[in-house]
């Protein structure tokens, strides 16, 4: 809106009185400009910097001891024998720095980052302790018997400084990014199990843990077999090592097939070894695995040179969310969602916030 002073100069002023008239009316104008100019200069912003009022940036990941966040997680260090509270999501970062490469392509780590925030949330809502230290009054310990979880400080030491800052800033993108959400199965937050390198598919939970879980089903990843350094791996066990190790009378005779050596029962959907017999025995293909130490429960076997040479493909138990298979959607260009509600069946993103607010812990 413009400004005006009006004076009728054409009335009969004598010449002291027409003067202090046009002084006030220029010393008004003079007035308004200021008015407003002023303000315009007071917002005005210098050269490079940017106006508060439109900055944009990511969400803001809360230092590792700060408890201004919707739940705090009490954690175990195993290394140090002690707890520490720390916030939902400065623990989320620590554990996809953890369990994920830095290397991946960020729609995976993110998908990784809700992966990570579901299982804690499920954990925080049943108040879930086992295998946490008796004395301990934390909720999860920093090992493999729950999430890995990693510090900034143990960060800074695996890293140069350099890497630290660009790592950090990858990291703070994908936790930020999916700040709050989590994963649920008809509103109740999934047990988001994840593992490395899958065979080629996915396992049914029933096939693997006993316990049929309908967002864990058997899916096709292709993605696998080309991109991840575990995809394949042969070991070898001299035939007393195997008997051992295995609990059997004596030792595996050189034969890869019937009545005394390796023989396979049942496949499970996901194309492993559900059960097989080795001289006669009964196991599963989960007992094969762990008894031996073997990347899967997917493998082959060939007797040579006097060893049993054992190949297996995949690595870890096969249910959930394949890490590296996340990896290969994500440079097709899938997104963190389209990763997450492949690998879980019927699931939703939920908000963590909906179920925790209103509860202390």
């Amino acid at each position: 809106m413009k400004h005006r002073l009006h004076v009728n100069l054409s009335r009969k002023w004598n010449p002291k009185q027409k003067a202090w008239i046009r002084w006030v009316a220029v010393w008004f104008a003079s007035f308004m400009a200021v008015v407003i100019v002023v303000p315009g200069l007071l917002v005005r912003t210098l050269p490079g910097q940017e106006s508060a009022l439109h900055r944009s940036r990511p969400a803001d990941i809360p230092a590792a001891g700060d408890t201004g966040e919707i739940a705090t997680v009490p954690v175990y260090l195993d290394k140090e024998k002690k707890t520490v509270r720390l916030g939902l999501e400065a623990y989320v970062r620590g554990v996809v720095a953890a369990e994920m490469p830095i290397e991946f392509e960020l729609e995976a780590l993110k998908a990784q980052a809700m992966a990570a925030r579901t299982y804690i949330v499920r954990r925080l809502l049943d108040g879930d302790k086992t295998n946490v230290p008796s004395s301990s009054e934390a909720l999860v310990t920093d090992t493999t018997a729950h999430q890995v979880f990693v510090s900034d400080e143990e960060l800074k030491s695996r890293w140069s400084s350099e890497a630290y800052q660009a790592n950090m800033d990858k990291l703070n993108r994908a936790v930020g990014e999916t700040k709050d959400l989590i994963l649920t199965y008809q509103g109740v937050p999934i047990e988001a199990s994840f593992f490395s390198t899958s065979n080629g598919y996915t396992e049914n939970s029933e096939d693997y843990w006993n316990q049929s879980i309908p967002y864990l089903r058997s899916v096709a990843s292709p993605w696998d077999a080309s991109l991840s350094p575990k995809y394949k791996e042969t070991v070898s066990f001299k035939p007393q090592e195997l008997q051992r190790k295995l609990g059997l009378p004596s030792a595996v005779p050189a034969s890869s097939g019937g009545a005394n050596g390796f023989r396979i029962i049942e496949k499970s959907k996901g194309q492993r070894i559900k059960k097989l017999t080795v001289s006669g025995k009964t196991f599963s293909g989960r007992e094969v695995r762990e008894k031996l130490g073997l990347n899967s429960s997917q493998f082959q076997w060939a007797f040579k040179d006097g060893e049993w040479n054992i190949t297996t493909f995949g690595y870890g138990h096969g249910v959930g969310m394949s890490q590296w298979g996340a990896n290969g959607m994500a440079k097709e260009g899938r997104t963190a969602e389209q990763i997450v509600t492949y690998y879980y069946t019927g699931i939703q993103v939920d908000k963590a916030s909906n179920l925790l607010k209103g509860k202390s812990f």
